[in-house]
């Protein structure tokens, strides 16, 4: 056993000691995730928490502590915090269990699941504390510097030329303006099925939301329908978003009309789309986590279609078809493997 993680059971023996629940003394380890953090679950015959490793010189558990509390006050379903160590960087959760949404959902399942998907994302754009940064231009366009440096030169290996960086630029410029023009709401940032839990109760609950801001509308919208992990018809997905942005209005929530809509929501993906192929190419290369690189085909096909729906993106649309498409099916990764079908979703 390894010194943090022995800490950490001594940790979790303590604060079950202090609250008179008896656990086992070994830690159980649970899936982790894209970040730092290590998860445990520490079990007994009263049942079972998670307990959470998170080294302070790469995580910051205060954020999740407190954005766990303020929601759970306000009715939404996020793991109870029984216990915390921010300067040590240990938690002890509530056990949402191990059933993730992604493994279940299938087309016989998904509008009912989908629909306590959309009720939970409703309640969190509608909490109020705690005070969540905004989500700045700065932010919002550094995360897109992770795709020309990641994906492009790193994973890809293109050499940009400045013509391709300022044509970057220029399309940076205009997924931030379309995402400051939409209303601003307490945003997860990363509602998705495999951060949605199906709890004992038939509920779903969400988890790995430390990183939530104030943003737009739709960006959690996206990233639960335009899903880097499971993917539907387009037509389905315009209907979804409509169905939300209904819903959205009966909240007093003064969205724009429905074409505006479906187009800041397509904006806003391409602009987590492009983050994302950064992230996931950052994850293999820089961390060794390659897992991530069988969802990159499907994430580059999102921002192509949404890129090429609309005639003021034409050339970054043939950017992409000639430069970008091309090395990606060229990589030794996914050479013979034609992106075709994807473009036709």
């Amino acid at each position: 056993m390894g010194q943090r993680l022995k800490q950490l059971s001594q940790w979790v023996q303590q604060q079950a000691s202090d609250q008179d629940v008896p656990l086992d003394e070994v830690l159980q380890p649970v899936s982790g995730d894209a970040s730092f953090r290590r998860y445990f679950r520490a079990s007994g015959a009263e049942g079972s928490w998670i307990a959470v490793d998170a080294p302070p010189e790469h995580e910051d558990c205060a954020p999740f502590v407190a954005i766990a509390q303020g929601w759970l006050a306000q009715g939404v379903r996020v793991p109870r915090v029984i216990a915390s160590d921010l300067e040590e960087g240990f938690m002890l959760l509530e056990d949402f269990g191990d059933q993730l949404l992604l493994p279940e959902l299938d087309d016989s399942n998904v509008e009912q699941q989908y629909s306590r998907a959309f009720e939970l994302l409703r309640q969190i754009q509608r909490t109020t504390n705690p005070q969540l940064p905004p989500y700045e231009p700065v932010m919002l366009a550094n995360e897109m510097a992770l795709f020309p440096e990641w994906f492009l030169t790193r994973f890809l290996g293109l050499e940009l030329s400045d013509e391709e960086f300022r044509l970057q630029g220029l399309v940076g410029r205009l997924l931030i303006e379309s995402a400051l023009g939409q209303p601003q709401v307490s945003v997860h940032r990363d509602y998705h099925s495999r951060n949605l839990m199906l709890l004992e109760d038939g509920e779903l609950g969400t988890i790995d939301f430390q990183d939530a801001v104030k943003g737009p509308v739709t960006y959690d919208l996206v990233s639960l329908l335009r899903d880097c992990y499971v993917d539907w018809p387009d037509e389905q997905v315009r209907f979804w978003v409509e169905a939300f942005r209904q819903r959205l209005l009966k909240d007093g929530i003064e969205v724009a009309e429905q074409g505006l809509f479906q187009q800041q929501f397509d904006l806003m993906g391409m602009q987590r789309h492009i983050k994302v192929l950064g992230i996931f190419s950052r994850l293999w290369l820089r961390d060794g986590k390659e897992g991530y690189l069988d969802d990159l085909p499907r994430t580059l096909s999102y921002l192509y279609r949404a890129s090429a729906r609309y005639e003021e993106l034409d050339t970054f649309t043939r950017w992409l078809e000639k430069r970008v498409i091309p090395a990606f099916e060229a990589h030794p990764r996914f050479a013979g493997q034609s992106l075709e079908h994807w473009w036709q979703a």
